[in-house]
């Protein structure tokens, strides 16, 4: 082996100091140059370096949303209910999947709800309530009696749960 040529990679060029073999590909191989001791090898092979990930909640809720959706499918004879959840908002919305159509909504940005509550510092589990008994209602109006609830990656706590409780309590079933 020439002295610029490495233990584990001969395409890459070495520097005098150690450095990571395409980092986003292989973080955990290193670059050795051919003289370096047999310690120094030893503990690059069995010690890798590992790279923190700093994920935002939103990234963390996108992930999670990923995974439910692998197992709930919005079909006709069953749609989905997906939720959204924002600081000022709460979204729900029936879909079928297959078509890719939104059969049924309810939030509360619509008038009927907004005009309730007067709530300054985002929805609350009320609100949430109201909004689950507008989705009810909406659905059984077109004839949807079962759906599949789509949680959006959010814990089945509070709002989410009060909106599902409220839309099961009205006559939907899921």
């Amino acid at each position: 082996m020439s002295p610029t040529a490495c233990l584990w990679s001969t395409a890459a060029p070495l520097s005098s100091s150690v450095s990571s073999v395409r980092g986003s590909d292989f973080p955990f191989l290193r670059l050795i140059p051919a003289g370096a001791n047999v310690a120094s090898i030893r503990q690059a092979a069995t010690f890798p370096s590992i790279f923190a990930k700093a994920l935002t909640r939103r990234q963390n809720r996108d992930a999670r949303h990923q995974r439910v959706r692998h197992w709930v499918e919005g079909t006709p004879e069953r749609p989905r209910l997906c939720v959204f959840r924002s600081n000022k908002h709460l979204y729900a919305q029936v879909i079928d999947d297959t078509k890719m159509h939104t059969l049924v909504s309810a939030s509360t940005m619509q008038k009927p709800i907004a005009d309730e509550f007067d709530y300054s510092c985002g929805p609350t589990i009320e609100v949430a309530k109201k909004v689950g008994e507008a989705i009810a209602k909406s659905c059984l109006e077109k004839g949807i009696l079962k759906v599949a609830f789509d949680r959006g990656g959010y814990p089945y706590h509070g709002r989410i749960e009060a909106l599902a409780d409220a839309a099961r309590e009205n006559g939907l079933q899921f």
